[in-house]
Order: C-alpha cells, then structure tokens, then sequence
C-alpha cells in the first residue's frame, strides 16, 4: 500500500496509541508555552506529518477522557460498543431459539397426531 497521498482521496495510515500520545502532548506543550491554542495542532500535525483533522480529534478525545471537556470518554464508549455488540449477538441467539422451538413444537405435534 502506497503512503503517498493522491488528490481527493483521504489516506488510511493507522496510527498507534503512543504516536496519538505522543502528538497530543506535543499540541498540550505548544499550547502551554504559546498561552493559546491558536495553530497548535496545525503546526504539531504538520510537524509529525499526520493529518490535521486526526491529531483535532484525538486532542478533544484526551480533554473528554482527563474531563477538561464534556463528552463520552473513550473507556464509556467502549464498554457501550461492546454492550451494543452482545444485545445484537444475545438478539440473534433469541431468534434460532425461538425458530427452533417452533420448528420441532411442529414435528413434536405431527408424530403425536400419527
């Protein structure tokens, strides 16, 4: 997979938690030592080489998450996704249990009438 950008395409580097840690107390540093947050993540993303829009929204995720901000903390969001996911699972167990009882519930009823 190429890492070179091409027009009107979004690229789709992954990046790990200790390059998101790590942007996120660069952008906190410049905006401590600059007394404003005008540009920092702009200067830090360009900086790195990441994109602007990405290391904007892992500074808001790290203020919700320190609780400098409102919103869901990431750990919240989490357990809710995976809350979510077993509803959905235990949802669609439900439903071959109640296929099946019907089903057999028939044949049950058929040998019975023989």
């Amino acid at each position: 997979m190429s890492t070179e950008k091409s027009p009107g395409k979004p690229t789709t580097r992954r990046y790990n938690p200790e390059e998101k840690a790590a942007a996120v107390r660069m952008v906190r540093a410049l905006r401590a030592e600059l007394g404003s947050p005008q540009g920092t993540v702009q200067r830090v993303a360009v900086q790195l080489g990441y994109g602007v829009e990405s290391v904007r929204s892992w500074v808001k995720q790290a203020d919700i998450d320190d609780g400098a901000a409102p919103g869901v903390p990431t750990q919240e969001s989490k357990r809710l996704r995976d809350l979510e996911q077993e509803n959905r699972e235990l949802r669609r167990a439900n439903e071959i249990l109640r296929r099946a009882t019907t089903f057999f519930g028939a044949e049950l009823d058929r040998q019975h009438r023989k």
